[in-house]
């Protein structure tokens, strides 16, 4: 298991990370660049076998309750996409799920064995759903494989591991997209709209809050070395992205405040955050995020003539807007998850670059490292 043995949690179940394991993908990803295994992703048929009809097949590396509540029911909602493979650390667990999503035993595997994976062309994509400080080395092996790869936010824990993903996944050919899912989302989508075509107005105050009250105080996104930080980098990045679409720019500055009231059981990351963020144009955003609040799920939007917003903005359904003139801003629902897989599907088809892309991952962990920089010292920094 990448030099690592195996951790268990009532949510995604997953392995430990070491130097070794990295170290591992880095040398299969050379393995593979070199021999026949590596699969192309020239258009729809390296995509998908020489099948141009076949939907796109996903492996999920990670079994735990994301991958099982949302993720693979999802696909049932999906026009260019299909169950295909599994990975993970749990095989009693693994095999129930995989008789119940038609996934031949053939194609599980273990985090450790991944690299069989490039002897199955039924498996074109490995969306990884492990704990944040993981992905890096998932992605790298599943890169390694031919495999294309949808990576879970945040797509990594510090900018320098989003540089060798990125840097991995292009010396193997593959395609590299982050599992940003509200930006197929109809509610979102609009209000982007409204912002950039200044339907009231140039844009002036954004204010943008996601937090929640976290349930087992086992669970690994209280271990800083799994999570690589608190309700910032797993919840608060939502407000934080939402900003960076809506207003189309990259915030330049930040200024950040957090807190852990319940020392004990946040002894490791943060429970509670609030940021600033300072845009090019003169643009504001003041964000919050919390492990420990109830209700904090909203983004609003000011500009000089008038407002718009969501409230609830990103849980997984249930979405509701509002502006100020009283027109709608509400839409059906579809599901997030759906919509996502289709759309990286349709990339590999259709041989496209996702809006998603790893790029996008690693602009939102620029920014989270200069959040994080400035609540520890209490100076507004700079975003590199």
């Amino acid at each position: 298991m990448f030099g690592g043995s195996r951790v268990t949690s009532p949510g995604r179940e997953f392995v430990s990370i070491s130097t070794a394991g990295v170290g591992a993908a880095l040398s299969g990803l050379g393995t593979a660049l070199g021999g026949s295994a590596l699969s192309s992703c020239a258009g729809p048929s390296s995509a998908s076998g020489g099948q141009e009809d076949r939907p796109v097949g996903f492996a999920f590396a990670g079994v735990g309750s994301l991958t099982r509540s949302q993720l693979l029911p999802a696909l049932a909602e999906t026009r260019y996409a299909r169950p295909a493979g599994l990975i993970t650390g749990s095989p009693d667990r693994a095999a129930s799920v995989a008789a119940e999503q038609g996934i031949p035993a053939s194609s599980i595997y273990a985090y450790d064995d991944m690299a069989r994976m490039a002897d199955n062309p039924d498996i074109d994509v490995v969306y990884v759903v492990t704990p944040n400080a993981l992905h890096l080395e998932h992605a790298l092996a599943a890169a390694a494989a031919g495999k294309h790869v949808l990576c879970e936010k945040p797509m990594a824990t510090s900018v320098e591991e989003c540089d060798a993903m990125i840097a991995g996944c292009e010396a193997a050919g593959v395609k590299l997209a982050v599992a940003y899912r509200l930006q197929f989302e109809a509610h979102h989508l609009e209000v982007m709209r409204l912002a950039r075509e200044q339907t009231f107005g140039e844009i002036r105050i954004i204010e943008a809050g996601f937090g929640f009250r976290l349930g087992n105080p086992n669970q690994w996104r209280l271990d800083r070395e799994l999570a690589g930080g608190g309700c910032l980098i797993d919840a608060g990045i939502y407000a934080l992205q939402a900003c960076r679409y809506i207003s189309g720019e990259e915030p330049v500055e930040v200024m950040a405040q957090q807190i852990s009231r319940d020392a004990a059981r946040f002894s490791e990351v943060e429970e509670s955050i609030t940021w600033q963020m300072r845009f090019p144009s003169g643009l504001l955003a003041n964000c919050a995020s919390s492990y420990n609040a109830r209700g904090m799920d909203r983004v609003k939007v000011y500009g000089e003539n008038g407002w718009f917003g969501l409230e609830p903005a990103y849980r997984y359904g249930g979405l509701a807007g509002m502006r100020l003139d009283g027109e709608p801003l509400q839409f059906e629902h579809v599901n997030h998850f759906a919509a996502e897989m289709d759309d990286f599907a349709r990339c590999i088809l259709e041989d496209r670059e996702s809006k998603v892309k790893g790029e996008e991952g690693l602009k939102d962990l620029r920014v989270i490292e200069a959040i994080y920089a400035s609540a520890e010292t209490g100076q507004a920094v700079a975003v590199a």
